[in-house]
């Protein structure tokens, strides 16, 4: 195992990282972030340098962690061999497996292998798998026209809103998602309309590995281009500091799906697989 704090070398890894798209992705975007302030306090781990098969992105050890916060507790994978991955799982100090944790990554044999490590170690395993997507890149703004007139109009989002994304995320309602999305908002691009008392109707954030999520609109406020906007807006944005503008879709998310298809999303050949691992000490404590 090696961790990898040299400055240079980090942009190295980058430019390497680049060039293995689209299963480099989510550790493409924790690189990035890496390499831009460290937000989210992440370090990189290999198995060697600069000839590696295996990266994963980590908090780094003297980041404060709350032992059930799975959404900040997150380890993104990158492998050329699949042996190398499972030996950085085995490694004693690479994972820390007496927590609440995720594991993302974009390659088939993710699932298999991280479980049975988890299970050797008596961690519960959920999998929860996505179609990927990319946008295309937009050397335009998008259609303004709708938010032309005040309200509605086109803005980003405040920590303050935390708490409405929290009760609207599926994957939020408690503590530790709202403490994960304020950072969040804090930390990324985010993008929001808002109506005519400031309040936001429809959203979409950045996450910790430069993925575009929590796409939303107020069910009140649905079919009037609001989701289309507020997604080409988020994409032109990240695009304009570097950023690959990535997302995911459940497979029968319909609606979105047919979204990302009217905007001309590339449905990548790699699906997203994200993996919530539990000791056996926090089951029914945990909300996934």
């Amino acid at each position: 195992m090696l961790v990898l704090n040299c400055s240079t070398k980090l942009l190295i890894l980058e430019k390497m990282l680049k060039s293995l798209f689209p299963q480099s992705l989510k550790v493409y975007g924790a690189v990035m972030n890496i390499n831009r302030g460290n937000p989210f306090q992440k370090e990189v781990v290999l198995d060697s340098w600069p000839h590696f098969k295996a990266v994963i992105t980590r908090q780094k050890k003297e980041a404060e962690t709350d032992d059930l916060d799975h959404y900040t507790n997150a380890y993104a994978v990158f492998y050329k061999d699949v042996k190398a991955f499972r030996g950085l799982l085995e490694e004693c100090d690479v994972i820390n497996w007496d927590q609440v944790f995720q594991i993302q990554g974009l390659q088939s044999e993710l699932y298999d292998v991280s479980k049975a490590v988890a299970d050797s170690k008596q961690l519960d395993v959920k999998l929860t798998s996505f179609q990927a997507v990319r946008f295309s890149p937009t050397s335009s703004l998008p259609d303004t026209s709708i938010v032309k007139s005040s309200p509605p109009r086109l803005t980003y989002l405040s920590v303050a809103e935390a708490d409405l994304l929290n009760r609207t995320w599926s994957r939020g309602g408690n503590e530790q998602c709202l403490r994960y999305i304020a950072s969040l908002i804090s930390c990324f691009p985010s993008v929001c309309v808002r109506d005519d008392k400031g309040n936001p109707i429809s959203w979409s954030i950045t996450d910790q590995f430069a993925t575009m999520c929590h796409s939303y609109t107020l069910p009140e406020h649905r079919r009037k281009g609001y989701s289309r906007l507020v997604a080409l807006t988020l994409a032109r944005k990240l695009q304009s500091r570097g950023f690959p503008s990535q997302g995911n879709v459940l497979d029968d998310n319909v609606a979105s799906i047919g979204l990302l298809k009217s905007i001309h999303a590339e449905f990548l050949p790699c699906r997203f697989h994200r993996l919530i691992l539990t000791p056996a000490a926090f089951s029914g404590r945990v909300y996934l």
